[in-house]
């Protein structure tokens, strides 16, 4: 490839990866529906024509923001998780470090899972089924970990996988509620609290042994 073009394309794709980065931070700041091409290049410097042809349409850039919020939240969350053994320390890693990615970016607006279900909870189209689909998708992983938990006896045998799963996203909407509404620096702390807690009413007694 000639040095010319190689110097083009690398441009190119800076210039991408500076808008999707100001898209993404904005999502997370005023919500996935608030993004404009109009917006963005005030943010970015770049020209509207120049956001318009790296990005295309709204949608699609609303479809990269998403695809890069999913690969972020794999790195950070899902992919650290799966080193740790099955059950209750996987279960765990997975809570502390999606309550810690919670609790750093609710400072710029929270997990697009969370934040997106609310923004689009009543608005059909693709990009609220693309939301719905991550917020599954990561539900069926807290899921599969609670049932493996079980399985290998650190968590009751009649503990309800689904009650247990969604008394964990409880648990994060009010870390979000109170770090972004009301600013309170403790919360961190009071919600490794409440994880411990609810999972000493799951545990097995031979676990506590």
């Amino acid at each position: 490839m000639d040095t010319n073009v190689k110097s083009v394309t690398a441009k190119s794709e800076a210039t991408y990866a500076t808008i999707l980065a100001a898209a993404v931070n904005m999502a997370a700041a005023e919500g996935i529906g608030k993004l404009s091409l109009g917006e963005l290049s005030k943010r970015t410097g770049i020209s509207k024509s120049g956001v318009f042809s790296r990005v295309g349409s709204l949608e699609a850039l609303q479809d990269a923001v998403m695809d890069e919020y999913d690969r972020r939240f794999a790195e950070e969350v899902f992919l650290p998780a799966l080193q740790a053994p099955k059950g209750l320390p996987r279960l765990s890693m997975q809570v502390n470090l999606w309550l810690k990615k919670v609790g750093s970016e609710t400072s710029h607006g929270g997990c697009l899972y969370a934040a997106g279900a609310f923004e689009f909870d009543d608005v059909p189209g693709s990009l609220r089924d693309r939301i719905e689909a991550g917020v599954l998708r990561w539900r069926a992983s807290l899921r599969k970990t609670v049932v493996q938990a079980m399985e290998v006896g650190h968590l009751r045998p009649d503990t309800e996988p689904e009650q247990l799963v969604f008394e964990i996203y409880s648990l994060v909407f009010g870390v979000m509620h109170d770090v972004r509404f009301l600013r309170d620096e403790a919360v961190p702390r009071r919600a490794q609290r409440a994880f411990n807690r609810l999972i000493s009413t799951y545990k097995s007694f031979s676990d506590l042994e």
